[in-house]
């Protein structure tokens, strides 16, 4: 039986080929890691529930795109329907890490009108001494597209579940402000059955009762 959930985000993992995009997935959603993976052919699903805040639990429908320029005609389609994205790329690699402005412009480009939130991921942190991109680089790219910047490893499961959770929080904060509503023929936000009314209703007065 599916865990209950108030509402489901759908969020899709954006870089190059070989940053670790379905490393992360499987870290977050399985608590898994291999240093052996089978490239990403097309679009691969993940889930995972989060709880958000007390009473409030989110699922997450992850999607993993691949990174190789023959399958962007294939996730591109994928974009529209997506409320959040995760700009990954790998710290060891100058190249994918000057391709993620590319990533961020052409998905920007696809999802208009609505509003896609964005987190930059700096993977494979364990390999310190393979770094070829400095964080204080990384950061001034994040500032640069509004966005957050999170360091994260796979293989040593470091900052892994904080980048997911930090992205849905923000995604969960636009919703209660408003900025980001569900609608009909989107999928980016989806309420389950069991929604929570992000603004209950004022309690009603109690009548005083005149113990007269």
């Amino acid at each position: 039986m599916d865990i209950l959930w108030q509402y489901q985000f759908r969020i899709i993992l954006l870089g190059d080929s070989t940053v670790g995009k379905s490393s992360l997935l499987k870290r977050f959603t399985d608590g898994v890691y291999s240093d052996v993976a089978d490239p990403t052919v097309g679009v691969d699903f993940y889930a995972r529930s989060l709880e958000i805040e007390p009473g409030v639990k989110i699922k997450l429908q992850l999607w993993d795109t691949a990174g190789q320029e023959r399958f962007r005609s294939i996730t591109t389609s994928y974009y529209r329907n997506s409320v959040g994205g995760l700009l990954v790329f790998d710290l060891t690699s100058r190249k994918a890490f000057e391709h993620v402005r590319e990533w961020h412009r052409e998905v920007a480009e696809h999802v208009k009108p609505h509003h896609m939130v964005f987190i930059l991921i700096g993977h494979k942190s364990d390999l310190a001494r393979e770094r070829q991109v400095p964080r204080e680089e990384a950061e001034k790219l994040a500032a640069a597209l509004g966005v957050r910047y999170v360091e994260t490893s796979a293989k040593n499961n470091s900052n892994v579940d904080r980048a997911f959770e930090t992205l849905t929080r923000d995604i969960y904060q636009l919703m209660k402000a408003g900025d980001i509503v569900t609608r009909d023929g989107w999928d980016g936000v989806k309420s389950g059955f069991n929604a929570k009314i992000l603004y209950p209703p004022e309690p009603e007065a109690q009548e005083s009762k005149c113990q007269c």
